[in-house]
């Protein structure tokens, strides 16, 4: 099966199955993430994931866990797209012979990913401030993800735009560091990193499964083949 090469629509309808259950499986502990790494000294409203996910229940209802899930669920698909068609691209440009070198994968990859980061930022930073929401009212893959999550909190931050009034506000990258060190210490980058790696980990468990059982040739496979 890793040998076998798949076609692109087959790529997409894949990516797009397992993008739709990933987000709903991990949505409520992302949200979860989200507000967790939000908080800030002095503004502290959960004191764990499991804390979050109950106040939220009780305070907002069961589809309080999904807020700005929708975001997600109707772009997930483009977002593969966009993702898998770019990556094809540069795999195709950097490749010789048909083959590529650890350094051009990763290239390729890296590729893909920037095209995908430019497209969906707007959908990240409308899909935080719907999670968010909640927690402002109410105030008036693994070891990869936790690596990674100093930079998630930055972005987090940066893309928050509702601030309390006892909440910093930045100006940019250096100043939002500068700010979370200063007032929070180095602790505050590992912010929600443990509800991150429990996003993280199953997404890639249930792509990887969708990808092996080959749903979308199977799905394509009942589509009529054109004949030259």
């Amino acid at each position: 099966m890793a040998d076998k090469q798949i076609s692109l629509p087959a790529k997409l309808i894949n990516g797009g199955i397992a993008g739709l259950i990933g987000v709903t499986c991990v949505f409520p502990i992302d949200l979860a993430k989200t507000r967790l790494q939000n908080q800030q000294n002095g503004s502290r409203l959960y004191t764990s994931m499991s804390d979050c996910l109950i106040k939220t229940i009780r305070s907002e209802g069961y589809f309080g866990m999904y807020r700005g899930a929708a975001v997600n669920l109707t772009l997930v698909t483009p977002e593969k797209a966009i993702k898998l068609a770019a990556n094809d691209f540069f795999r195709q440009h950097l490749s010789k012979d048909g083959k590529l070198t650890l350094v051009k994968e990763m290239l390729a990859g890296c590729g893909a990913g920037t095209c995908q980061v430019i497209v969906t930022t707007p959908m990240e930073m409308l899909k935080i401030q719907l999670q968010d929401a909640g927690r402002i009212g109410c105030l008036a893959g693994s070891t990869a993800a936790v690596a990674v999550n100093p930079v998630d909190v930055i972005k987090t931050r940066l893309q928050s735009l509702n601030r309390a009034s006892t909440e910093d506000t930045y100006s940019g990258v250096t100043d939002c560091i500068r700010k979370i060190m200063r007032n929070e210490g180095p602790s505050a980058f590992l912010k929600g990193a443990y509800c991150r790696a429990l996003v993280i980990a199953p997404l890639f468990g249930i792509a990887q499964v969708i990808y092996f059982l080959g749903v979308g040739e199977f799905i394509l496979s009942f589509m009529p083949k054109k004949h030259d």
